[in-house]
């Protein structure tokens, strides 16, 4: 008990007291440092800031100028570039899922008190990167309809996917088989969740993701993956995380088919109640080092099921005699006669089988309702 005691502390102050930590991300940027005449400038400090955090990387151009950061967090950042005798060079954006932007830093001789401010827009064409493929973004999962809510039914926004039905695994509900740019289901996607592999081994499915109000966004490619990929397409989703300034929803989806109008072709209304809720927060442990962010989403379902026909067999049929069930009363006002060598529809039961029937036989169906609960 004591050891325990003992490395569970360790651990706290390890995890509280280390370098800042870095989530697994799927972005770089890239580019090269040069003056004002094109000369490249080796040994300047370039440092990356992912603003909603305040957590920063920086790196020094080499000897050609050139410099690369790479595992960076999405979201809004802030790129600044400095050598004494120089002005500032600041850029500001936004990096999305699997982005590879390329920044090219231009320094003008000056005071460093001065600053060169840039904004870095979404590129019209990517030069960097030849894979095809649509992001979809935090607002569109929330806003559009998603019966649900599960984010794997926006996969088929993108025009090369195809949704091949639910994947049946009891283990993963909700789980799907979808085709990307003529990719085989299952094993033909490469599933990662925030950078890491994310995907079922036995099926090749998708593990479950995160519901709506945890996702930040996730990116469907479809063709054109680069060797390291390892498949034909993909499809990368990414979480949501804490910053350094507190923040939650809350949320209560209700479907109610008191609601409705009862369909057309049934004789009673549904009796369908399901409720989704849930909330989210995030914020921070220690500024601008460390962060923290969880949610929860609760499904409850009440339904009654349809009208379940079973048959079951009467005393006479188990005797053998099929004269009552092969009756016109029972057969529409038709008379059913057995063939030979049966005669006058009846069966010696001994010639019956053994083993137990799979669809027993009788003229008067047993109808029978029953209300189930389910929690998810």
């Amino acid at each position: 008990m004591k050891r325990t005691i003992l490395a569970l502390s360790v651990g706290a102050c390890l995890l509280l007291s280390g370098p800042n930590l870095w989530a697994q991300a799927s972005a770089q940027i890239n580019g090269s440092v040069t003056d004002t005449t094109g000369a490249v400038l080796p040994g300047v400090e370039i440092t990356v800031t992912q603003t909603e955090t305040g957590i920063g990387r920086t790196v020094l151009s080499n000897e050609t100028g050139a410099y690369v950061l790479v595992n960076l967090p999405l979201g809004p950042y802030r790129l600044e570039g400095g050598l004494p005798g120089f002005q500032t060079f600041v850029e500001t954006g936004t990096l999305q899922v699997n982005d590879r932007r390329v920044s090219n830093v231009v320094l003008e001789v000056g005071q460093v008190t001065q600053t060169i401010e840039v904004q870095a827009n979404a590129a019209l064409v990517e030069t960097r990167n030849v894979a095809i493929g649509q992001l979809i973004e935090n607002e569109r999962i929330l806003a559009l309809p998603l019966d649900g809510r599960n984010i794997q039914s926006l996969i088929t926004l993108n025009g090369a996917a195809v949704d091949m039905g639910d994947s049946g695994n009891r283990f993963f509900p909700g789980s799907r088989f979808v085709s990307l740019g003529g990719a085989p289901q299952g094993f033909g996607v490469d599933y990662t969740m925030d950078g890491a592999q994310h995907l079922n081994y036995a099926t090749g499915i998708s593990m479950p993701t995160p519901f709506p109000n945890a996702t930040q966004e996730f990116k469907v490619e479809s063709s054109g993956l680069t060797a390291d990929r390892g498949k034909a397409a993909s499809v990368g989703v990414v979480t949501k995380s804490g910053t350094n300034a507190y923040h939650g929803d809350v949320f209560w989806f209700v479907r109610n088919d008191l609601f409705n109008a009862r369909n057309y072709f049934s004789s009673v209304g549904s009796t369908l109640k399901r409720n989704q809720f849930g909330g989210t927060v995030g914020g921070p442990v220690i500024q601008n080092k460390l962060f923290f962010f969880g949610g929860y989403q609760g499904t409850t379902i009440r339904q009654d099921p349809g009208d379940e026909r079973q048959f079951i067999p009467t005393a006479a049929v188990l005797a053998g005699d099929f004269r009552a069930l092969s009756s016109p009363a029972c057969n529409g006002g038709r008379q059913v006669t057995l063939g030979a060598p049966f005669v006058d529809n009846q069966i010696d039961p001994a010639l019956f089988s053994q083993r137990p029937s799979t669809s027993p036989t009788v003229c008067w169906p047993m109808r029978q309702r029953r209300r189930t609960s389910v929690v998810r």
